[in-house]
This record gives structure tokens, sequence and C-alpha cells, in this order.
């Protein structure tokens, strides 16, 4: 029989064997990891108390998403039809930008990420896919949108994800920033946001999304681990139309490990739900205390 001491001793052993970091370095914005484990590898930011994943991949199968927050995001395809310009705020390691490159290879999506740090790992580790469709910009997310609002650009489907599990930045949480990505928001396009499931900020954030969208959808499970938000929809089909389109959808998606027809049942609506106070405060550019509201 084993001795406790001795199974202890070959736990830690193995945790040390099957989790590596291999490569680490400080950017201008944060401290960035990629770290090794078994079948996956992953890449970390340190935060305040702890490293946290911003993006996964599975080393034997890149194209299966590990994250069920990325997967929620594809609830937008029951709401949009081949999106032709795609926009990702927030890089991360490229694996939304590729899933959406493979689905739709004729769409120009542009990333764009403030850390060029970022850029560099998602190229060198995670398989990011870059085209002539497909490119990355280095810039703020918020000036990017500004200078595509003065050019007249407008995309069908803006992807919000510049979320690293402990903050999104405050200016990109705004009613001001979210009016300016409604101006490049071609018609019968979508947002989606990767945002905060608890915390004070939820109903600072969710009314001040209805302040400049009207009603808006929530995706998430039970656990409020993560919710996407979709907004930005002129009409909203029929319940109908939206399972139609996810079976339709499902043999397309299974490669990635997206299961549209349960994350169909993720989907509730603001119009009879307004889960925040009516005197909640909306976020403004004068006022957005996130860290502390998410405190």
């Amino acid at each position: 029989m084993l001795k406790p001491l001795f199974i202890v001793a070959m736990c830690v052993f193995s945790s040390l064997i099957f989790s590596k970091e291999i490569h680490q370095e400080r950017s201008l914005y944060r401290n960035i990891i990629v770290d090794e484990k078994g079948d996956t590898l992953c890449l970390q930011f340190n935060t305040r108390i702890t490293k946290l994943n911003q993006s996964c991949i599975y080393k034997s199968n890149p194209d299966k998403l590990f994250f069920n927050y990325t997967k929620m995001i594809f609830a937008s395809l029951l709401f949009i039809d081949n999106p032709s310009n795609v926009l990702i705020i927030g890089l991360g390691g490229g694996t939304l930008s590729n899933v959406i490159h493979q689905l739709f290879p004729d769409a120009h999506i542009n990333n764009v990420e403030i850390d060029p740090a970022v850029v560099k790992v998602a190229r060198d580790y995670f398989h990011f896919i870059e085209t002539d469709r497909v490119v990355s910009t280095v810039q703020d997310g918020r000036i990017f949108i500004k200078r595509a609002a003065l050019k007249k650009q407008t995309y069908d489907w803006i992807i919000l994800d510049a979320f690293n599990g402990d903050y999104i930045p405050e200016h990109l949480l705004t009613k001001e920033f979210f009016e300016e990505a409604n101006s490049v928001l071609a018609p019968g396009g979508i947002i989606a946001a990767n945002t905060f499931s608890s915390s004070k900020l939820y109903d600072h954030e969710s009314a001040t999304y209805y302040s400049v969208f009207g009603d808006f959808l929530n995706v998430s499970r039970h656990n409020r681990s993560n919710r996407i938000i979709l907004a930005g929809l002129n009409t909203m089909p029929s319940a109908t139309d939206i399972d139609t389109r996810a079976n339709q959808l499902a043999p397309r998606l299974s490669r990635y490990n997206i299961d549209l027809k349960d994350i169909r049942q993720l989907i509730n609506t603001t119009k009879d739900n307004h889960d925040w106070p009516e005197n909640t405060k909306v976020l403004t550019d004068q006022y957005s205390p996130a860290n502390l509201l998410n405190n």
C-alpha cells in the first residue's frame, strides 16, 4: 500500500511534469505567459490576484474551441447570415478569428489588439491565421472604431472581447463607446460582447447597453460564469426560425465543439426581464468606475 506522503509527492511531481511554462514576457500592458499542460496550450495574463487563462487550444485539435464563452458568442449566427465584414476587439490567441475565417472564408476580419506582444504570441504559439482577408491592427479598440466611423466603414458582426476575466477597460464600457460601436454596425448586423455575469457592474452595464440599444439578449448558463450580450438587432426572428437555423448550422459547427442547439436554450431577452433596478446609473465617460463596481 502506498503511504499518504508518497501519494502527495507523486501528485506534486505529476503536476510539475504536466504543467510547463514555455513562454513569459512583460509587455507594456501586462505579464504574458504561455503555459503547456497535457494536450492544452494556454495564453495567460497576470492580474492583481492570479493568472487567468485568456485563450486555450487543444494541441491535438486546434479547431476545437476550449472555453464555453467563445462557443456562446456563436449564438450570433442565429440572427445574422453569412457575415462579410467582422470586427473583433481583443485578440487573445486568435481562436475566434480562426473559426470565423474557416466558417466564412470570404469574410473580411479585422482583429484589433492594443498589445503588440499578444499579437506576436498568437502568431507564434496559437496558429493565428492571417491572410489578405484576415488582418490584425495594433491599436486601442475605441480609437479604431472612431476612425472607422469617420471613414464610413461598417461591420455586420462586431465582437467585443477586451475582457481578461478581471476587468474590461473602463472606456470600453460607456454609453459613448456603445454609441460609437453602434455607428459602425451595418443594417441587420449584431454586436456580441463577452462580459460580466455578476458583481455590481452587471446592473450598470445592463442599463448602459439598454440606454443605447434598447432591449438586448443575454446568453449565459445557470452558474453565470460569463454572459454574452447580443445587441443591435433591429428585428427578432421567430422562435421557429431560430430553431431551424440552429439545426441547419449544427453540422458545420460540430467540428469546433459548438453545440448551437444547446446554446440556443441559453438565450434570454430583456424584453420581459429587466433584471436591474430602474434607477441604475448609466456608465458614461464621466462616470465609469468599472474596477470599483466589479469588486
